[in-house]
Formats: structure tokens, C-alpha cells, sequence
């Protein structure tokens, strides 16, 4: 690696601090290292690059920041293979797995070429109204279609691969990526899925028949969905971050993206431990002993 790119959400906390560390520690090393616009003009730089661009121009990407950041990211540099490492301002993340503490250490095992990527799995999310295109979109984590501020559940009819499913009666429905498992979808009663596998996780909110569940669908699946709703209100939503407001009629088709994210993974945890910590499981065993031990 030549050249190194970083992001930053400048709104965390001592960003700025450790941007400057970083910067300065990879530059000690030989390494041309460019910055984001955005984190550039916090800087007082006047040579930041704006993301996609960057993108193009460096062999690793490291963000700091947490998931949301990492999930604009994500979206903003699609359309480019490039490696990302994730460096979380708080507790790591899923998707930022590194602490600041292990800042260096992790990069140093980085530039020695001693890591592994995982390639994350995205959604194309397509809106229609009246027959026609209207807004197009790629997520990382999940598209949500919601009731938003409406005052009763929405009806959702949805097909796959143009075969007829159900039509849902909720407060909405989450399609969602292995990556986004742990993300809404989790809270809504969904699977925890392993982020390498690929597939659909269908996932219907608040459903008034309680036999409607969560379905995981093939990665190669193409889901039709058609709001229908006699009051105004309804919203979809792509990563948590980007909504748009839906009417009654409107078409959302979601399906797998052509584009993946490269995440360079921690060299010092696996997933198994980033779900202990982040959902509170035990970690070891309480050291009772077993009925049926000897």
C-alpha cells in the first residue's frame, strides 16, 4: 500500500486529534496519505478530496467514526473496490471493529499485509410511481418501508420473483442485508445472520397476523413491494439515513446490488466476540456443573 485515504465524521469528539495522529504516523512511514474534503476543511487543509474521488486515488480507506458513518461511506464509494477499515470514536462497532486504543497497532498488521477482507453483500432499492422510475438507491444495512406518522398500519403486497407472497398488514417491512441483521431488523424479532453469508432477510413490523414472520430469501431473489394506503405519511427509508415519502400505488423493488463493501476485519476479534460484547452475552461459562458431567 502507497497511499492511504481517511474519512471522518467530524462531528465525534476528538476526531481532529486523531486524524492529525494518524496522518502523521502513516506519513513517517513513507505513505502519501490524502484527506476528505470535509474532515480537509476542519483541518484548515485546503487539499481535501471529496469521497468518491478519493476513492479512486488510494489503496485503503480508514473512517473514523461509528456505523453510520462507515454505512455513508459505504454508499458514497460503491462504485469502487476499495478495502475500508473501520475506527470506532467510542466502543467498536460492527461495522467500525477497531478502538482507538488499537489504532496502531492494527494498522501496523494492515500495512504488513497480514488481514482479511470480508466482501458485504448490498441491496439496489428502486422506487416506482404510475409505471414509472422514480428514485434508485444501494444500502448496506436495510431499506424500510414505514407507516411513518400515519395512524393506521399500511397494507404491503409483495411478491417474489413475481410470484405472489402475502400482502403484509403493518406498521411496515424491513429488507434487510446479513450485515444490517443486527441492525433494526434485530429489534423487529429478525435472525442474526452472519455477515459473510449472502441472502434477503424479509422482515414484516408489527404485523396484525402474528403468523407472518420473518423469511430469509436467496441472495438471487428479487422482491416487489406496493403500498397501498388511503392517507399520506408512509416513508422508505435506506440505511437509517436517506428517506423519501411514499404514496399509495408506489412500487419499491429490492434486490442484490452488483456493488459490495470490502471491510478489512479486526485482526484482533472475530464476529462471534463483536456479538458477545455488543448484546451483552455471557462471554465464559459460569462454572456450575453439568447434570451429566462425570
Amino acid at each position: 500500500m502507497k497511499k492511504i485515504g481517511i474519512v471522518a465524521n467530524t462531528d465525534k469528539d476528538k476526531v481532529l486529534e486523531y486524524t492529525v495522529l494518524l496522518h502523521d504516523w502513516l506519513s513517517e512511514r513513507g505513505l502519501e496519505v490524502l484527506l476528505d474534503e470535509a474532515i480537509a476543511q476542519r483541518l484548515g487543509v485546503n487539499h481535501g478530496i471529496e469521497t468518491d474521488r478519493l476513492a479512486s486515488s488510494v489503496d485503503l480507506i480508514v473512517v473514523f467514526g461509528g456505523d453510520g458513518t462507515m454505512l455513508r461511506m459505504a454508499r458514497s464509494i460503491r462504485e469502487h473496490e476499495i478495502p475500508v477499515v473501520g475506527i470506532n470514536m467510542g466502543g467498536f462497532g460492527y461495522l467500525t471493529e477497531i478502538n482507538l486504543h488499537e489504532m496502531y497497532s492494527a494498522m501496523e498488521t494492515i500495512l504488513g499485509g497480514d488481514f482479511q477482507t470480508e466482501r458485504r453483500m448490498m441491496l439496489d432499492v428502486a422506487i416506482g410511481r404510475e409505471h414509472e422510475p422514480l428514485i434508485e438507491g444501494v444500502v448496506l444495512n436495510d431499506a424500510v418501508i414505514n407507516r411513518g406518522n400515519l395512524s393506521r398500519i399500511v397494507e404491503l403486497e409483495t411478491t417474489v420473483d413475481d410470484r405472489h407472497l402475502t400482502t403484509f398488514r403493518s406498521d411496515g417491512i424491513i429488507l434487510s442485508t446479513p450485515t444490517g441483521s443486527t441492525a433494526y431488523s434485530l429489534s423487529a424479532g429478525g435472525p442474526i445472520v452472519f455477515p459473510q453469508q449472502e441472502c434477503l432477510i424479509l422482515n414484516p413490523i408489527c404485523p396484525h397476523t402474528l403468523t407472518n414472520r420473518p423469511i430469509i430469501l436467496p441472495a438471487s431473489a428479487s422482491v416487489k413491494i406496493v403500498l397501498w394506503t388511503r392517507e399520506r405519511g408512509a416513508t422508505l427509508t435506506l440505511d437509517g439515513q436517506v428517506s423519501y415519502t411514499l404514496k399509495s400505488g408506489d412500487t419499491i423493488v429490492i434486490k442484490k446490488s452488483k456493488y459490495v463493501t470490502i471491510l478489512i476485519t479486526s485482526p484482533d476479534r472475530d464476529y462471534m466476540e463483536i456479538l458477545r460484547t455488543k448484546l451483552g452475552w455471557s462471554g465464559q461459562p459460569s462454572g456450575a456443573v453439568r447434570p451429566d458431567a462425570p
